[in-house]
């Protein structure tokens, strides 16, 4: 992701080594969850991934198209069916 966005408007953080000040939710939760800030306001989830997208102009037309609840709602649904095989991928891949 970092590589599309080639205007640097996303930020990432990774919660595993910041300070406990820097995580405005459970350190748990924000390993669990893929967790974005768009205006001030924290997403996770596939709201999170669309508001990412929305920031890389390539990418920007699948984000504006996840404002509509029901495509929402279908990122939403797979996303929860790849956290349940997360694990076995990550397993796979050494990691």
């Amino acid at each position: 992701m970092g590589r599309l966005d080639r205007r640097g408007a996303i930020r990432f953080v990774d919660v595993a080594t910041a300070s406990d000040d820097a995580c405005p939710v459970d350190r748990g939760e924000l390993l669990a969850r893929f967790h974005v800030m768009e205006d001030g306001v924290l997403l996770f989830g596939a709201a999170a991934f669309a508001a990412m997208w929305r920031a890389v102009p390539l990418l920007r037309p699948l984000g504006l198209a996840a404002r509509n609840p029901i495509v929402l709602a279908g990122l939403e649904r797979g996303y929860r069916a790849f956290l349940r095989i997360r694990p076995r991928l990550q397993r796979l891949a050494g990691g």
